[in-house]
Order: structure tokens, then C-alpha cells, then sequence
């Protein structure tokens, strides 16, 4: 294929979500043609999982400008900007009408999964000419076919929800976890506990692993429903030797909700509502009475003291947080972090061993770009394993990509982030920690309505510079005071 046919393939965008239709607006604003594919059979796919959910930060924050425009010239008309949209509003407001645009409409396919990734022509131990080469996006569709797009270049913004952490010790699945999960007795992230999902949950006994917002979510979702129903039973399970990054600085965090966030999972703790494990270490699982309840074996810190692990639960959340699925790219090079799996110049200010999501600087495609040129890890996939990504971090990665792409290296370079310290989280306390016309942000609970998930709100800040509210304490995991 000639250079000249091959700058004429369209931009295959991976992902219809919030990352990923903003990437295509950005890319007709520079006069490059996207293809959109996504698995889902419509846009937001994955947002819908957590419809239920309220965001933190108001719509003002959760548009990108180059949807905006592109909204705003088919007649659309913006909601509140002080109003904080559940996820299921954020499809049906702002992600359907983004989607049916008569511009992106025609560029987007449904029920379309990529499997595979490649330069046309050549795997990857194949040097000559290759950057010549067009990619070859491999995808199977709804009805199973097996369909190859040719594409002048790739951005990956398929996100990782649906490939979630294990439960067990060393980032491997304990022995069982399979065969619980197979039994219905593994519940995942952002549950509807006090929702659809309630019936479930009420009056068992409940095991929350993790120490992300997604478990903090969970837990205070738990305890309220433990309030009207006494028999169930709350235990927490942390891989570290103390939840303090989670509970927070209280009153000295910038974002009152989130303080308010801690301190409430701090008090539930104390006050015996939710039973806390430290230094957990989980071994195997053991599928009890036909998948009536599942044993949990390890070994774990109760009370300051060290033991052994035996418990018997209903039902155990996995609240471990995500990976990226890297299975699909063999044939592409990459350059990937040896740590966190995330692009080797972006890692090191994203690690969540010194960093939290408010202490990471303004970055943008040199920081994305990967020894195939042209091809690109956007959004939460480019954070690899490290946590609390920002919608707003996304827009402005796909911003710096479709400007680079466009050849306008000035622009590409010219990076910067207006957030605070946020997280993908979920919370009921935006209402009582901030005002809705606030920078509302903060990590997670869950309240009787919907449930709130931070997507990224802010202040601006200068390129290069550390960005965020400060929290009150260490950033990273750096701040744990010791991890097991």
C-alpha cells in the first residue's frame, strides 16, 4: 500500500465511551476521518453498567469541548451545568446525542469487538518498512464474523471494565476463585446495593475486598442497608497495614465530600458496623453447601494481632480495581511501564506508589506514543494498573493525540489539566460535604438515591505542574504507613 492510500484510512478509535467519541470529535476537527468501534450495542456501553451511579463533578466538567461544538451545531441543547448526572444521564444526555450527530453517526459500528491489533503485513519481529505499514484492526461481530479495518493509525480507549483484579495474594486468582465466581458468589464493582441489587445483599454475610472508592462505595452502601437489616454482617479486607489513604484528611481535604467520605467509613469502622481486616492475604476459596456460601482462607490482621484467615461469607466483593487487556496488542510494540503496564514516559507520574490522581502533572501523546508510531493507549487503559483516572485527563490525552496526528506538533505539546484530586468512584456525599455549583469531587459512598462517580472536575494548573485539591495526606501509597 502506498503512503499516499495509506494517510487516506480512517483513525480506528477503540471504544464508544466518553474517551473515545471525544477522540472523534477531535479528529474531524482536524480533518482526519475516525472509525469508531464498539463492542457494545451503543454508545457508553460500559457507563451503563453503573447507570445507578450520580457523578461528583457537575456537567460542566463532563463534556469535552470538541463534543461541545459539535453538539452545539446540531441544535443540542447543554444540560444544567450545576446538575451532577447519574451515569445513566450522562448516556442518554450527552453520549446518545453525541453518538447520533449526523457526523459521527455513519462512523461509528455497534456490536463490533477487536480481538487483534497489527501492522498490515507484518508481526512484530518484522522491522523493514514498517512504519509504512497501515495497522490491521482485527473485529468480530455481533452474528461471529471475523471482519480486518485497515486503519492509518489506532487509539485504544476500550477502557478495563470487565477485566477486574483477582482476589487473591501476588495479582493471581486465589485457588477457587473461579469456581466461586462460576457460583454466583463473587459480586462485582458498583453493585446496586441499595437498588436492584438489594435483595441480594440484605441480611447475609458480606466480604468487601479492596481499598479503592469502589470498596469505600460499597462499604457505606452495606452499612446503610445493615441499619435496616440487622443480620447482615460486614467484613473488610485490605491488602495493606491501614486504610488511612482511603479515610483521608477529613477537614483537611480541599473537596469537603471526599473528607466527609473518610471520615463516615472511618466512624462505621470504629463503631463496629463494619468489621476492618488489615494485611489480608487471601489463598483460596472454597464453594460451601451447592453454592449456598463460600470459605475464605488466607491469613489477615484482626484486631493488631496476626493469625490465619477462615471465614465464611455469603457472598465476597471483588472491589480489587481493573487491568488493561493487553491480549489483543501481542502484535503490536509497545512500550510498556515493567510495573503498572502503562506507557514507560507516562508510569512515572501515575504510580500509585507515590502518586494519587491529584498529584499526576498534565500529559499528552509524547507521553502515549509507543515504538509503532501512530498507535495509542487513551483514557483509563493508558494508567495501565495504577487507579483513580480522570474523564478529564482522557479528553485532554485524545485532544494532544488528534493534534499530533493532524501534524500540529505545537499544539500536541501544549498540554494542560483543569481538575482537582478525583477518582472513578462513586459517593452520596456531594450534597452534604459541597454545593452542586461547586468543583465537586470526592470519592465514594453510597447514598439511598443515586450514586455518585467522580469522572474529573478542576482548577487550572500549569503544564508540567502537579495538579488537585490536596487531601490532607501522603499521596500514594507511599502515605499507607506500611503495606503487607
Amino acid at each position: 500500500m502506498s503512503a499516499t492510500t495509506s494517510q487516506e484510512l480512517p483513525v480506528v478509535v477503540v471504544g464508544a465511551g466518553p474517551v473515545g467519541l471525544a477522540a472523534a470529535a477531535h479528529l474531524l476537527e482536524r480533518g482526519l476521518e475516525p472509525l469508531v468501534l464498539e463492542a457494545g450495542g451503543g454508545p457508553g456501553a460500559a457507563v451503563g453498567r453503573w447507570g445507578h451511579v450520580r457523578l461528583f463533578s457537575p456537567w460542566r466538567y463532563d463534556i469535552d469541548a470538541a463534543a461541545r461544538r459539535l453538539l452545539e451545531a446540531s441544535g443540542w441543547a447543554a444540560p444544567d451545568p450545576d446538575v451532577l448526572p447519574t451515569g445513566a444521564e450522562l448516556v442518554r444526555d450527552y453520549l446518545a446525542p453525541l453518538a447520533a450527530t449526523a457526523a459521527l453517526a455513519p462512523r461509528i459500528r455497534y456490536g463490533t469487538r477487536v480481538v487483534a491489533v497489527a501492522r498490515d503485513g507484518a508481526d512484530r519481529t518484522r522491522s523493514l518498512g514498517r512504519d509504512r505499514l497501515p495497522y490491521r484492526v482485527r473485529t468480530v461481530d455481533a452474528a461471529g464474523e471475523v471482519i480486518d479495518v485497515l486503519a492509518r493509525a489506532v487509539v485504544d480507549a476500550s477502557g478495563t471494565w470487565g477485566q477486574r483484579n483477582p482476589i487473591g495474594t501476588s495479582g493471581l486468582p486465589a485457588v477457587g476463585e473461579d469456581a466461586a465466581a462460576a457460583a454466583g458468589l463473587l459480586a462485582g464493582p458498583l453493585p446496586d446495593v441499595l437498588g436492584a441489587d438489594r435483595a441480594r445483599f440484605a441480611g447475609r454475610r458480606v466480604l468487601v475486598v479492596g481499598m479503592g472508592h469502589s470498596a469505600a462505595n460499597t462499604l457505606l452502601a452495606l452499612a446503610e442497608l445493615a441499619e435496616a437489616t440487622s443480620d447482615t454482617r460486614i467484613t473488610w479486607a485490605i491488602r495493606g497495614a491501614s486504610p488511612r489513604r482511603l479515610y483521608g484528611g477529613g477537614a483537611a481535604d480541599e473537596l469537603p465530600a471526599r473528607g466527609l467520605l473518610g471520615s463516615r467509613l472511618r466512624d462505621a469502622v470504629e463503631a463496629g458496623r463494619i468489621e476492618l481486616l488489615t494485611r489480608t492475604s487471601i489463598e483460596r476459596l472454597e464453594v460451601l453447601d451447592g453454592g449456598a456460601a463460600v470459605r475464605v482462607g488466607g491469613s489477615a490482621r484482626r484486631g493488631g494481632v496476626d493469625g490465619l484467615l477462615d471465614l465464611t461469607v455469603d457472598v465476597v466483593f471483588d472491589a480489587t480495581g481493573f487491568r488493561p487487556d493487553l491480549a489483543m496488542l501481542r502484535e503490536v510494540r509497545l512500550d510498556l511501564d515493567p510495573v503498572i503496564e502503562a506507557p514507560s514516559a507516562l508510569a512515572p507520574l501515575v504510580d500509585p506508589n507515590l502518586h494519587s490522581c491529584g498529584t499526576v502533572p498534565p500529559h499528552g501523546e509524547r507521553e502515549l506514543a509507543h515504538p509503532d508510531a501512530g498507535f495509542y493507549l487513551a483514557g483509563v487503559n493508558s494508567y495501565g494498573r495504577a487507579p483513580t483516572f480522570l474523564l478529564a485527563t482522557g479528553y485532554e490525552q485524545v485532544r494532544s493525540i488528534a493534534a499530533a496526528l493532524a501534524g500540529d506538533r505545537a499544539a500536541a505539546d501544549a498540554v494542560e489539566l483543569n481538575l482537582p484530586e478525583t477518582g472513578v468512584c462513586s459517593t452520596d456525599l456531594a450534597a452534604e460535604g459541597d454545593t452542586a455549583g461547586g468543583a465537586g469531587g470526592g470519592c465514594c459512598a453510597v447514598p439511598a438515591g443515586p450514586r455518585p462517580v467522580t469522572l474529573g472536575v478542576g482548577a487550572p494548573v500549569g503544564v508540567g505542574a502537579g495538579v488537585g485539591f490536596a487531601t490532607g495526606v501522603a499521596h500514594g501509597r507511599s502515605g499507607d504507613g506500611g503495606c503487607a
